[in-house]
Order: structure tokens, then sequence, then C-alpha cells
């Protein structure tokens, strides 16, 4: 635990600096996110529910094409504040610049296509998935060969990574029930209700236990893993802002107005 204790005293004086912006809601914004234990590794959970949250996918700021490359520059930049952000997470897998290296899709905008390739990496190691959904919720996360025969319209986000941790209520065949290769990891799925669930891991985790996390503890039929070793989150209401690797693509949860109370 001495991450998330490292962690939350950097970003608290961090917050008190530079995340404050003149305008923004008066209203106390709710955590999505909450500690967990499975198996002895401590996880945090974050659960966006579709008719209290909006999700969408973010590069770069509006108008420009460099990417953020890291959650401090998204926060830093300012923003509209009727739909304030609660959570953000890194999205995928990237190139040297930052920009994705499979299919990825912001507010509509086809920016990067479908990648059906072989090679090597975790992203290659089939089968790899995508997160999509549409402006209304419908959020998923299905197999990339399921997603390009069943997916005829583009939908408003999407983000390619891999490998899939959980395809249809199996896991991804290549893992060991808790294989040696431990890292700090990030991943998205989404359970029958609809509601999308975002982990990252508070300690070096396995693939095989990542996975068992989403398909034992969270029901979860179809989960995939967004990146390792660079992994980070910003929780918004628990004033806890990652950092540390340069990142490429975010996914972005805010709060639908007509929710909010």
């Amino acid at each position: 635990m001495k991450r998330v204790a490292g962690v939350m005293t950097a970003c608290l004086a961090l917050t008190a600096c530079e995340v404050h912006f003149e305008g923004e809601p008066a209203e106390e914004l709710l955590s999505i996110c909450q500690p967990v234990m499975f198996e002895d590794t401590p996880l945090t959970h974050c659960q966006a529910e579709p008719t209290r949250h909006a999700i969408n996918t973010d590069l770069a700021p509006e108008g420009e094409d460099n990417p953020y490359r890291s959650l401090r520059a998204f926060v830093r930049h300012p923003r509209e504040v009727e739909h304030p952000v609660v959570f953000a997470m890194n999205a995928g897998m990237f190139d040297a610049e930052g920009v994705p290296i499979g299919y990825y899709v912001e507010e509509g905008r086809r920016l990067a296509l479908l990648n059906q390739t072989d090679g090597p990496g975790n992203f290659h190691l089939l089968p790899n998935g995508i997160f999509f959904g549409g402006e209304d919720g419908n959020w998923r996360v299905l197999e990339t060969e399921a997603f390009a025969g069943q997916i005829k319209d583009r939908p408003h986000f999407a983000t390619q990574s891999g490998p899939m941790l959980v395809i249809n209520g199996e896991l991804h065949p290549a893992f060991d029930p808790d294989g040696e290769s431990r890292k700090i990891r990030n991943a998205v799925g989404v359970d029958a209700s609809g509601r999308a669930h975002f982990v990252i891991s508070e300690a070096p985790i396995s693939f095989g236990k990542l996975a068992r996390y989403y398909r034992d503890a969270l029901n979860v039929d179809n989960a995939l893993f967004l990146d390792g070793s660079v992994s980070q989150i910003w929780d918004m209401p628990n004033e806890r802002l990652d950092t540390g690797p340069d990142i490429g693509p975010l996914i972005v949860v805010r709060n639908r107005a007509e929710a909010a109370e």
C-alpha cells in the first residue's frame, strides 16, 4: 500500500495548487472508486453507471495534435464544468508519440483504424479487444474479430487494446492461474447490467489473477486489459492524481447533468 500513500500525498499537494478551475461546480462530487482486496492483492475498483455517467475517450486538447501524455496535463487543461469529470484512466496501448496503435474513436471521430495484424507484445496476444459505447450508454467489450463482424455503425467512443482478460465468461487461454509476469495493471469490463468496471492494481498483479477478479468477483463476461507499468487514474473526488511514465489516450467518465442532484 506504499504506492497508494505516496500517490495520495503527492496528488493532494498538486490538487491544492493546480486542479481547481474558476467556475467549477460547487456541488460535491462523489467518487466512483473504492479500494478492494482480491487474493491478497490490493486493487482500486471504479464503477460507472449508465444512468448516472457518460464515457468518452480523449487523446489531446481540442484543436491540438499533440496528445496530453499525462493525467497531469489533462487536469491542467481548462474544460467545461456543466458535466464534471469524476474519473479518468489511461485507455490502451500507443506508439512512441502517444498515438493509439489500435482502433480509436473519440466523439464519433475515428482517429485510428482497426488493428487485426499479428505482432509482438501484449496487444497482439490474441484475442485482443475493444471497449466501446454510444453517447447515451450501451457500453460493451468485444474481442476484435467479433467487433469487426458484428458492429456496423461507428460508436461514439472506442479504444482497442489487448489481450482480452475474459472472453464470453472464459479466461484468456494463454493465461496461467497466477503467472510470473506481475506488474501494476489496469483494465475495463462491462457486466450484464451495462455497468463499466475499471480496475487498477495497487501492487503488481498477474494477468490470470486480474482476469479472475473480473470473472469471479465482478461477474463480468468480457473484460479487456488496457496496459501495464504505466497504469494511472485520476479520481477527482478523492483527490487522487497518479503520475508516472508517459501515457497515450484516456478514458474519461463524467457525470450526466440529468442525473445530478
